[in-house]
């Protein structure tokens, strides 16, 4: 018989795949209980509610995310302007291993119609995140103004995850990298 954390992983893993292709409204628990092999009640012991395995997922997406994203950065022998656009090939990379589907938070987020919902400060969270952590990458390469490359890169790739979503353009992470080129460079304090 499954651990109870091994049921509680196995409805996270479940919920993170189908809210994400199928979206978070469409998809009713009794299939995400279905996918897990999980049963309900066992569902309602870890999760009180739907929005609350939304939540779950999504913390556990940030985390995977966060991680993956670090280790391809810091895999590749290069200098700290290289490893900035080593997100998009990162990025590039999520694109074209998985489900066309976009970004999840941002997915969530425009579900959710209350701003307080938990999954919506999940959704700000990792993307304040994701700003922090091309701004850190950034001061690394010791480019002007990290604060703000940090934003217009994080716009890049949110426009690059929208061009995935609405489009189906599985080139946009490429786009956007070669955008992100040209700011990096006109960043560069050592010209």
């Amino acid at each position: 018989m499954a651990s109870s954390r091994d049921a509680k992983a196995r409805l996270i893993d479940a919920a993170s795949d189908l809210f994400y292709t199928d979206g978070f409204a469409p998809t009713p628990v009794d299939r995400v209980v279905e996918r897990s092999g999980v049963s309900k009640p066992t569902l309602y012991v870890h999760f009180p509610s739907k929005d609350a395995l939304l939540a779950a997922a999504l913390e556990q997406r940030h985390a995977e995310r966060a991680r993956t994203l670090d280790t391809w950065v810091h895999s590749a022998d290069s200098s700290p302007c290289e490893q900035l656009l080593a997100v998009f090939d990162w990025l590039a990379h999520q694109h074209e291993t998985q489900r066309a589907r976009g970004c999840a938070f941002v997915n969530a987020a425009a579900e959710l119609a209350d701003p307080t919902h938990p999954a919506r400060e999940i959704a700000r969270r990792h993307k304040q995140w994701m700003r922090d952590y091309l701004a850190g990458l950034a001061r690394e390469a010791r480019l002007s103004s990290p604060e703000r490359l940090g934003a217009d890169l994080m716009l890049l790739i949110d426009g690059a995850n929208s061009r995935v979503l609405v489009d189906g353009d599985l080139a946009a992470a490429h786009d956007a990298r070669r955008i992100a080129a040209v700011l990096i460079a006109a960043s560069r304090t050592d010209q």
